[in-house]
C-alpha cells in the first residue's frame, strides 16, 4: 500500500515560485511578441503558431524556478524553435508551385493572429528576408525589428556576440540592397485603389493600366492549386491584362470583397460563402510615381489564408 504521506508527482508545488494561474502570466503577457518573432522568422502563419504553441509547451513544462527573465527565455525558445522549423520550411519552398510570398495576415485589433505591431511584418520586408540564411535572418529580426543587444542574440544562438555583430551587418547591408522603394498603400491611397480594383472588375484596361507604374509588377501566388501566374508578370500592359484576366474569374462574381488591414497595409479581401477565398495587396511607387501602384500582390492558394480569419463575433 503507498505511503499516504507521498506527495503526487503531477499535483502542482505549493512552494513553485509561480503555481497556478502564475504559470500562463509571463507566457500570455508575451504571447503577442512571440508570435511575431516565429512570423518574421517563418513568414508562415499557421507554423509561427504552433512554434508558439510548442514554446508554451516547453514553458510549462520547465523546472521555471531558475528564470530571472522570463521573456528573455521565451523569446530563446521561439527563436531556436523557429530556426529548426525554417530549416524545413526552406526545403519544401525549393519545390513551391509558383512564386512564393509570405502568408497574409490581418493586422487589424480584432485579428485572429496577434502581432505585436503592425510595422513589424510588412510584406515588402518579409519576402527580402525569405534571402537570407535561417541564422542571419534570425539576427536581423531580433536586432533590428526588436533591437535586442548583441550579447542577448548571442545568448539567443549560442555564438560569440562578435559573430552576431558581423553576421548583423552583412544581413542588414543585403536587406537594405534588396528592400524595395514601395510605399504601402494606407488610408491615402483608399480612393485610389478602390478605382484600380473597380477598373479589374468590369474590364476596363485602360483603367488599369492608367493606375499601374510602367515597371509594374504583379506576384500571384497560387501553390499549384489554383488557377495563378507562375512567375512575376512585369511591366504595365502585361499587368494590367492579367490582373482583367484574374478579375473575370467565375468565381469573382460570387465573391464579396471588403477593405481590410493586411500586414499594415491596405487591402482588398475576398470572401466566399463568408470564407477568405482571394487576398490583394498594392504598393505604390515613390517619387514621381507615388500615385501609381508598383507591386500588386495576390493571395489565391487556399492553404495560405489562415491568417485572414477574424475572431469569432
Amino acid at each position: 500500500m503507498p505511503d499516504a504521506a507521498a506527495p503526487d508527482p503531477a499535483a502542482p508545488d505549493p512552494a513553485s515560485p509561480r503555481p497556478g494561474a502564475d504559470l500562463a502570466r509571463p507566457f500570455t503577457e508575451n504571447r503577442r511578441l512571440l508570435f511575431t518573432v516565429a512570423y518574421e522568422m517563418l513568414g508562415a502563419a499557421a507554423d509561427a503558431e504552433d512554434v508558439v504553441q510548442e514554446a508554451w509547451l516547453r514553458w510549462s513544462a520547465k523546472d521555471r524556478s531558475d528564470v530571472d527573465d522570463p521573456r528573455a527565455y521565451l523569446v530563446r525558445v521561439t527563436t531556436r524553435l523557429a530556426l529548426n522549423r525554417l530549416r524545413t520550411l526552406r526545403r519544401a519552398r525549393e519545390t513551391y508551385v509558383g512564386p512564393w510570398l509570405p502568408d497574409p495576415i490581418l493586422t487589424t485589433p480584432d485579428a485572429a493572429l496577434p502581432v505585436e505591431r503592425a510595422e513589424e511584418v510588412s510584406l515588402a520586408l518579409l519576402v527580402v528576408l525569405e534571402t537570407l540564411s535561417p541564422v542571419e535572418r534570425a539576427v536581423f529580426v531580433l536586432r533590428e525589428v526588436f533591437d535586442l543587444s548583441y550579447q542577448e542574440i548571442a545568448d539567443v544562438l549560442d555564438r560569440e556576440p562578435a559573430t552576431v555583430r558581423q553576421t548583423a551587418h552583412r544581413a542588414r547591408e543585403h536587406v537594405r540592397a534588396r528592400r524595395p522603394r514601395y510605399t504601402p498603400a494606407g488610408p491615402q491611397h483608399a480612393e485610389a485603389t478602390e478605382r484600380f480594383l473597380a477598373a479589374c472588375f468590369t474590364g476596363d484596361v485602360a483603367g488599369v493600366l492608367a493606375a499601374l507604374a510602367p515597371e509594374v509588377e504583379l506576384v500571384t501566388d497560387g501553390g499549384g492549386v489554383v488557377r495563378a501566374a507562375r512567375r512575376v508578370i512585369r511591366g504595365a500592359d502585361k499587368v494590367s491584362r492579367a490582373l482583367v484576366a484574374f478579375a473575370g474569374d467565375a468565381t469573382v462574381g460570387r465573391m464579396e470583397w471588403v477593405p481590410v488591414e493586411i500586414n499594415g497595409a491596405l487591402g482588398m479581401l475576398a470572401l466566399l460563402g463568408g470564407e477568405p477565398a482571394m487576398a490583394t495587396v498594392a504598393e505604390y511607387g515613390t517619387g514621381d510615381q507615388s500615385g501609381l501602384l508598383a507591386r500588386v500582390m495576390v493571395f489565391r492558394n487556399p492553404e495560405r489564408l489562415a491568417g485572414l480569419h477574424r475572431l469569432p463575433g
